[in-house]
Formats: structure tokens, sequence, C-alpha cells
């Protein structure tokens, strides 16, 4: 029976491993908590083999005080493992959330889930909740079976027996639900997944009158997912229900055992209630695995889905600290395939942009143009070739200290929720940095970019908080921002796809100063347009068709061969064969 799609990836290992001390005092806790637990089963026996035939009052006093000091040390031990438990989660938690959110905020893998942190709570819960009591106390069910053989071998086959019969059940409802779990869990995770995109695009729903349709959809796909873990529910709650039905049966069983044996004579009275509870103490931890087998498979899921958000060779050791980049990037024969088994985005791209170089890139819709700036820009990866910069992959620059070198404009402003500052500097504050330095580099980026008076103007100027998604600022004024955000730290490369799409006239201009700034003190500049305005201080044009290069050269040149081809292509029209319309 596989349990996992892959081994556990190396952070992982190495977080369960600091738990491990944890995890250790708490098995220790547990035998203790077992040993204990065989407290009531002495008294009861005790009370009904001395103290009710011999009325032995002082006897009876000093039980009661002996089972209550055990009583009460086995809570405070209780209390003290699931505080471990609570601990290790803790732990947990501060050793591997932030890995798991740089991984979200970076390319998925494959198969990766965009929930990894829900995902990664149903695990942490499955290893440091009830599931994980019941998994510490099933090790010392074999402590019960040995004390029921010590009242009689009968008492002890027939524990025994329980047990086996309980493990059968635990495995026939694994079997039983472990597909239609596992479809139950990706269908709720995709439901998810689609409702948080649709909250997130809330203003084009609600402009666009599509609130009906998506919450119908919505609903769809949200039912799908329950079906399949109701499907799933009633299969473990079947077993569920014969899991309850054979303990209690056998700790009826074992009353009636209990009390043939006693008219035999070969066990005391107070060895029946022992019998019943010694059964029942063994059987339990089985009987709560079982019922939280639901638990098992959405922890099992959620752990598969988090093992392909990490690299399968584990975490890289860390690498030689690169020098500050000049900025000349090379593309070497870089390919993209759309998701799956999409059609090529880019076909072996290649090309070179030098410091203090401008590079224009253009083409038709759909020719890769913005696949190639997430690409030059270190947001995606390719699938074949290699993005250098100064010599250097991009894959052997740590992605953090790399983009302190580089600014990127997308499409999409993409402002997050905080301070325009904030957003400008990167949210360098919340790493740790120089409060004043950071201060002084936003407001220099915003100078850069001309966008200083336009910030200062606002209420609280800097200090404005925007929603989520730049709200608060129009179009032109979020791209704008996002500009100066790429000018932060005076980065060396800046690659800018479409960045005057949404700018006036005075924003093209103050883009224009901005990027010709940037190209007097070294740096390189890719810039995506459509608008020709922006071009005029570009020295080569790019021209993409279809995912591959069509030209690469100086600007004059290019636009003097499209110039002619497009001329050639008129006259060719113009010259075409007349029809004639027939009377």
């Amino acid at each position: 029976m596989k349990l996992l799609d892959a081994p556990l990836p190396r952070p992982l290992v190495d977080a369960l491993r600091a738990c491990r001390p944890h995890y250790l005092a708490a098995a220790v806790f547990s035998a203790l908590i077992n040993l204990l637990f065989l407290a009531p089963t002495l008294y009861m026996m005790q009370v009904y083999d001395r103290v009710v035939p011999t009325e032995g009052r002082l006897t009876l006093l000093y039980l009661t005080l002996v089972v209550a000091f055990a009583l009460a040390t086995l809570a405070a031990l209780e209390a003290v493992r699931t505080r471990l438990l609570v601990l290790a989660s803790l732990r947990l938690d501060r050793l591997l959330a932030g890995g798991i959110l740089q991984k979200l905020m970076s390319a998925l893998a494959p198969g990766a889930s965009q929930q990894g942190m829900r995902e990664f709570d149903i695990v942490r819960q499955a290893l440091t909740g009830p599931l994980a009591l019941a998994a510490l106390d099933a090790p010392w069910t074999p402590l019960y079976v040995l004390a029921a053989f010590m009242i009689h071998p009968a008492i002890g086959a027939l524990t025994l027996a329980g047990g086996a019969i309980l493990i059968t059940l635990a495995l026939l409802n694994e079997r039983a639900t472990r597909v239609r779990a596992k479809d139950a869990f990706q269908a709720q995770a995709q439901a998810y997944a689609s409702q948080e995109a649709a909250a997130a695009s809330a203003e084009v729903v609600r402009a666009l009158g599509m609130r009906g349709a998506l919450r119908e959809r919505q609903l769809i796909d949200r039912r799908a997912g329950l079906d399949l873990s109701a499907q799933a529910q009633f299969t473990g709650g079947g077993y569920a229900a014969a899991t309850k039905f054979a303990r209690l049966f056998l700790q009826s069983a074992a009353l009636g055992l209990g009390a043939w044996l006693a008219v035999e004579q070969q066990i005391s009275s107070g060895a029946i209630i022992a019998a019943s509870v010694l059964l029942s103490r063994a059987l339990q931890p089985i009987e709560q695995i079982v019922g939280a087998w639901a638990m098992v498979g959405q922890a099992r899921g959620a752990l598969n889905n988090l093992i392909r958000l990490f690299p399968a060779d584990g975490r890289a050791a860390p690498g030689t600290q690169l020098p500050p980049p000049r900025g000349d990037l090379a593309l070497e024969a870089v390919s993209i395939r759309a998701s799956g088994d999409g059609p090529p985005l880019l076909r072996a791209v290649s090309l070179r942009l030098g410091p203090g170089q401008i590079l224009g890139v253009i083409g038709p819709s759909g020719a890769g143009k913005t696949t190639l700036a997430r690409v030059a820009a270190g947001a995606l990866s390719p699938d074949a070739g290699t993005v250098r910069l100064d010599g250097a992959s991009l894959d052997d620059w740590d992605p953090d200290r790399l983009g302190r070198h580089v600014g990127y404009v997308p499409q999409d402003p993409t402002l997050i929720a905080g301070s325009i500052k904030d957003n400008i500097s990167r949210f360098a504050a919340w790493a740790g940095g120089d409060a004043a330095a950071i201060d002084a580099a936003a407001v220099a980026a915003a100078k850069a970019a001309g966008v200083h008076e336009l910030i200062l103007r606002l209420p609280q100027g800097y200090d404005a908080v925007l929603g989520a998604g730049g709200r608060g600022l129009s179009a032109g004024q979020a791209q704008r921002v996002a500009l100066a955000r790429a000018l932060y730290g005076e980065p060396s490369l800046l690659i800018l796809d479409e960045p005057n799409s949404a700018l006036d006239g005075e924003g093209e201009l103050a883009l224009n100063q901005a990027l010709m700034a940037a190209k007097a003190r070294g740096a390189a500049i890719l810039i995506v347009a459509h608008r020709t305005g922006i071009l005029n201080i570009a020295d080569r044009l790019l021209v993409l068709r279809e995912g591959q290069v069509d030209r690469d050269g100086p600007r004059a040149e290019v636009i003097a061969e499209m110039t002619a081809q497009a001329a050639q292509a008129q006259a060719r029209a113009r010259s075409g064969p007349l029809t004639v319309a027939k009377p």
C-alpha cells in the first residue's frame, strides 16, 4: 500500500527531525499514561475482591486515595503531552511556513497546489492533533492484552481477537475509501481555488453581470467535491459504525465471558468488570484511528501536494555569492511551452542585451512578447535553454538577491495591499532593513520615475494604504508607482512589459525621461510595447512572430525593413487580378 507519491523532501524531513524531542517526550508520557490507566481496573478488582467481602472501610479509603493520586497524575501527564504536541505544531509552523509561502510565491512545480498553507495546516493538525494522540496510544495496546491474559487466557484471547477484527476493518476502510478520499480532496481544492479566483475578480464579475453565472459554476464545482467527499464519508461511516459495533459487542462479550469464568470459579468477581474495561481500553485507540480515517486521507492528499512544492533533490546548498551584475543579459535558445501539452510560446529564442542599451520588443498579439519579458526578468523558468546575467545562469542566483538587481514592470502593475512606500520599496522594511535608508531610496525611486509630486498630492502621501491589486489608485497612477518600484535601488537590468499602456502624455514623458536616465547610468533595458512612442528611444528592435525571432537589429534598419515589406505587400494587393462582375 503506497502512502505517498514520492519520498519526503529534505525540508519536511528536517522539520520532523527538529520535532523529534517533542514526539519522544510525548511517547514517554504516553507510556506512563497507559500504565496509569490500569489503576481504575486494579481499583475495581480490589474493591470487589477485598473490600466488599471483608467490609474493609479503611482499605477502601486507602485504595481511593491511591487511585485518586494516580488519576490526578494521569491528568497532569495528559496535559503535558498535549502541550508537547502543541509545541511541536508551533515548531513545524515556524520551520516550514516560510518555505512553503516562498514556494507558493515562486513558479509552482507541475501538479502543485496553490493552497499550500491550507494543506500544510491539514498535515500539521494530523501530526499534532487527536489523531496523533491515538497513534501514540496504539503501541500500548499489547499492554492491556497482556493484562487481560494475566486475568485469564480466554479473556486475553478475546481481546487479541477483537484487536485483529478492528485492524481488519481499518484495512478494509483504507482500501474502500483511499481513491474516493483522494478524488474528493482534489475536487474540493480545485473548487476553493476557483472561488478565490472569482472573488479576486469581483469588480469585473459585478460590472459584466457574471455574478449569477459564476455563482452557479462555483456551486456545481462545490457540489462535485462534496459529492465525492460524501461518498467517501458514507463508506468510511459504515466501517466506523461496524468498528463501534464490534468494540461494544466485544466489551459486552468480555463481561459475559468473565461472568461465565467467575461461575466456573476460574476468576474472581472483580475480574469480571476488569476484563471489560481492559478490552475497551485496548481497542479504543484502534477505534479512534478508524473513526478519523477521513482525516488520514485528507492529510495524505495534502502531504502529497506539499511534496510537489519542493524540488526532488531536496534543499539546494548555498551557492557562491556573485558580485552585483552590470546588466549583461543573454538568452540562449530559450523555449517554453504552455501549461500541460499546450503549444510552444517561445521557440529557441536567443538575444543579447548589454549595459546601457535599450532593446524594444515588438510583434503581433500572441507572438510571445510577454513570455519573453517574464523569462528575462526571472519570473518564469524556461523549459529549455538558459538565461544568463553577466555570464551566470539565473538558476545560480539566489532569487531574492537577484531581484534586487532587476526592475520589472508587468502588464498588470500587480501592486500589493500596503502603503505606497512599501510597494515602491518592495516591502524592504518587513525584511528588517534600515528605515531611514529605505525611505530615502523609495523617494529617490519615485523621483526617478517622475511620480514623486503625484504621490505627495495623495492623502497621506507615501503612507497612503492601497487595497489588494493597488485599489485606491487609477490605472495610470498604479503603472507609474510600479515603474518607481522597478527603479528602486537603481537595478542594472530593467524589464518593462507595455509600461505605457495606461499612461497619458505627461506619464509617458516621465517614463521616457526615467528610462534615458537609467540608460545613462548603465542599466540594460528591455521594453515590450505596442505603442510606438516609447520605442523611439530604443537602440535596437527585436521582432517576434509565433514565438521566434523574426528580426533583430538597429531600430532604424528594422523599421526600414518592416516599412519596405509593408509597401511590397500593399503593392502586391493592388496589382492582384481584378474580378469583373458578370452581367
